[in-house]
């Protein structure tokens, strides 16, 4: 393995959802492939996709699209959606990087989510003597391995074994190590990022628009996000406003039949999928930003709010606490306490001064901190520190135990 001598490098790119599925991974992924292709490297991304409409439905589907500069490879995880058979979908990602390797030589694997992906490369990794990162980014840290012995087994020696292992926060990383034991000082933390050029304040954000105060709620339409405390907040919610809910996810429908139950239908709209490229007009048409979250990695909706000058609700929650300070850049309540929501929504609508605060120092630190360039010259330093270094050894064989997320796939 040998970089070329500018010390640019074959980047191979892991991903567990990339476009047309929107999700925090996809954005990550997008965004960092456009920074190593700036930044002069060859990159290949090969990435899962849901080929079944209900999963479709739910999460997005569909193979991914192309990306400029970038050899784009995608795969059905038909173990997935046939039972929830990862070990079958992991196999092909092995044998996929095995195979483009042979043709064009990586110098580092990197792939996004613990597991199935991350123990995939990993796997690739020791078979062709490559370095591996490891970004943990969702659901991976806060929750996976604790279904079945053969999940948790493969998501601790990723932990332990990956050449470097990337997380958003420190709360994040605190939360995985009480969980699977994982050593602090296992992690490199690297901040989710924003897009500061695509993601823009409206022209009037300085000022008091006329008219009811516009509440937006964008992402995945799912209870773990807050999104029916939200709704079960509205009623309490005092003043002129208006509300969206937009995205699709696991809970559209159940929203929208408690939408109804609350007598909501003419001050909530449900605008479903949103395209990235028409994501920055949402924010803009919107004055303040709900995310009552139980947990995130690290919440790419919360720093596009940031970043489009609007201001923040959420919660005192992982993945939140490394970006927000109630009272200073956002106001922060308890996870699932709707009355203190609602009475947070209902001083935002009453104090416009506070909103616009808010979203002053919210913004002009997410400028400052939370750029693509910054953190993307972060992980390709990351890359370099690691060339030459091949993935440790480390035991590839796992119980084969019955799980019971072969009966519910789509959660992982």
């Amino acid at each position: 393995m040998a970089a070329r001598g500018d010390g640019l490098m074959h980047v191979c790119f892991v991903s567990r959802r990339f476009f047309p599925a929107i999700s925090g991974m996809s954005i990550y992924a997008i965004n960092l492939l456009r920074q190593l292709v700036a930044g002069g490297h060859d990159v290949t991304m090969v990435s899962q996709y849901y080929g079944d409409p209900v999963r479709a439905l739910v999460y997005g589907g569909g193979p991914p699209p192309p990306v400029p500069g970038v050899q784009v490879i995608g795969l059905e995880a038909v173990g997935e959606q046939d039972g929830g058979d990862f070990e079958r979908d992991i196999d092909a990602i092995v044998a996929t990087i095995v195979r483009e390797h042979a043709v064009r030589a990586f110098d580092v694997l990197h792939a996004q989510y613990g597991y199935p992906t991350g123990w995939a490369a990993m796997i690739a990794a020791a078979r062709l003597g490559l370095p591996c990162v490891v970004s943990i980014q969702g659901g991976d840290g806060h929750w996976v391995g604790s279904c079945c012995e053969t999940h948790r087994l493969a998501m601790v020696r990723v932990l332990d074994h990956a050449g470097a292992l990337l997380i958003g926060g420190a709360s994040f990383a605190g939360e995985v190590h009480d969980r699977l034991g994982t050593a602090r000082d296992r992690f490199t933390i690297v901040p989710g990022a924003v897009d500061t050029g695509h993601f823009t304040p409206a022209i009037d954000q300085g000022d008091a628009r006329d008219g009811p105060v516009r509440l937006f709620y964008h992402g995945r339409v799912d209870r773990r996000k807050g999104v029916l405390d939200f709704l079960h907040a509205l009623p309490r919610v005092t003043g002129d406003w208006r509300a969206t809910i937009s995205g699709i996810g696991p809970d559209v429908e159940p929203a929208r039949a408690l939408a109804a139950t609350l007598g909501l239908d003419d001050r909530v709209a449900f605008t479903g999928y949103a395209d990235y490229d028409a994501v920055p007009a949402l924010y803009r048409a919107h004055d303040v930003f709900v995310s009552p979250t139980y947990a995130e990695g690290f919440s790419n909706t919360i720093l596009e709010a940031m970043a489009s000058g609007l201001a923040v609700l959420s919660c005192h929650a992982v993945g939140v606490v490394d970006c927000l300070r109630d009272g200073d850049n956002g106001l922060l309540t308890e996870p699932g306490d709707v009355p203190a929501q609602a009475a947070a929504l209902s001083r935002l609508i009453a104090e416009p001064d506070l909103r616009r605060r808010l979203a002053t120092t919210a913004l002009a630190e997410c400028r400052r901190v939370y750029s693509w360039d910054a953190v993307g010259r972060q992980i390709m330093v990351i890359y370099a520190d690691l060339h030459g270094r091949p993935q440790p050894a480390f035991d590839t064989v796992l119980p084969l135990a019955p799980c019971r997320f072969r009966l519910e796939p789509h959660l992982l």
